[in-house]
C-alpha cells in the first residue's frame, strides 16, 4: 500500500463487511496486480498504492515449492483488530530494525495467494504490546509476572478470543494485502520477550472474509543473543524461555534472515489452507 497515507485507520473487519471508508472491493482492486490504481476514501482523500516489495526479495522466496501446511498455533491474548493497513508499524518503539516479507500461497495448489490481508504483531523491546501495555506488564510483558494468559506454550490452535485494547497505543500492529506474487511486506523492530514465551511474531491470514491462518514466526538464537545484548535490549534481562523449551516452536516458523544495513531482512512462506478443507 501506499507510504503516503501509512496508518490511515481502516478497519480489516469493516473491509471484509463492505463498510469502510475504502471498502474491500477497491482495496483489493488497489493492490492487485498493477498496484497503481487510486482509491478515493469517503473523506476524498485520494490514495495510490505502490509495490510492496522489492526485486530483491525475488530470489529469497524462491525456494517456496512445497505445499506443506503452517502450522497453526495460539493467537495468543493480545490480538485485536487494529485498523492499521500499513507496512512501516515502528511508530515510537526503539530497537533493531527489521524487514519482514511474508509470501502467502495455497496449501495445496502452491500458488501465490493474492488479495490476502496478512496482520503481524508482537511486542516491542521491553516485552509490552501496544492496546494491552497495562496487561502486558503485569501478565508477563516486561513486568516480572507470570506468562500472558493462552499465550503460554501450549501450541494450541489459535481459537483464543479478540482483546479489547486498554490504551489506545498501535504500536507493531498492521496489516497488508497481498500482491499478485503473494508477497506483503513490513518494516518493524526485532521483537523483545516476556516470561514463558521464546521471541516470536503472531501473524493471521484472512482470505475471502475468513481468518485462514493463524501462526507465529521465530528466530535463530545466534540472531537472539546478538540483538538482545544491544540497546534498548539490554535493559531487559532474565530472559527465561527460548526456541529448545518454547512448546509452540517448530522449526518450521524460522524466518530466514540476513543483514542489511542498518538491520534485518527475514522472509517466510506461509502455506495457508484458503478454502478450510483441512488440506
Amino acid at each position: 500500500m501506499g507510504h503516503d497515507h501509512e496508518g490511515q485507520r481502516v478497519s480489516r473487519r469493516r473491509l471484509f463487511a463492505g463498510i469502510s471508508s475504502l471498502g474491500l472491493g477497491s482495496l483489493l482492486a488497489a493492490c492487485g496486480d498493477s498496484g497503481t490504481a487510486a482509491v478515493t476514501t469517503s473523506t476524498g482523500a485520494s490514495v495510490t498504492p505502490t509495490a510492496t516489495t522489492a526485486s530483491d526479495l525475488t530470489s529469497l522466496f524462491s525456494e517456496a515449492s512445497t505445499c506443506t501446511l503452517t502450522a497453526t498455533t495460539t493467537q495468543g491474548p493480545y490480538y485485536f483488530d487494529a485498523d492499521k493497513i500499513r507496512s512501516d508499524i515502528r511508530e515510537d518503539r526503539e530497537g533493531t530494525r527489521l524487514r519482514v516479507a511474508i509470501k502467502v500461497q495455497d496449501s495445496e495448489t502452491c500458488k501465490p495467494l493474492g488479495n490476502a490481508v496478512v496482520e503481524i504483531w508482537h511486542c516491542d523491546a521491553a516485552g509490552l504490546y501496544s492496546g494491552a501495555e497495562s496487561q502486558s506488564t503485569g501478565g508477563g510483558g516486561g513486568g516480572g509476572g507470570n506468562p500472558p494468559p493462552g499465550d503460554a506454550p501450549t501450541g494450541g490452535g489459535g481459537d483464543m478470543g479478540d482483546l479489547t485494547p486498554t490504551d489506545d497505543k498501535r504500536y507493531l500492529r498492521g496489516a497488508q494485502v497481498t500482491n499478485a506474487d503473494g508477497i506483503v511486506e513490513f518494516t518493524t523492530i526485532w521483537p523483545g520477550w516476556y516470561r514463558g514465551r521464546t521471541i516470536h511474531i503472531h501473524a493471521m491470514v484472512h482470505f475471502s472474509s475468513e481468518r485462514v491462518l493463524t501462526t507465529q514466526v521465530m528466530f535463530d538464537e545466534k540472531l537472539n543473543s546478538v540483538v538482545m545484548a544491544k540497546a534498548p535490549y539490554a535493559e531487559h534481562t532474565g530472559r527465561d524461555t527460548f526456541n529448545d523449551n518454547d512448546n509452540i516452536y517448530k522449526e518450521g516458523m524460522l524466518l530466514k534472515v540476513t543483514q542489511e544495513d542498518d538491520g534485518y531482512l527475514g522472509v517466510i512462506v506461509f502455506a495457508a489452507d484458503s478454502d478450510k478443507d483441512g488440506a
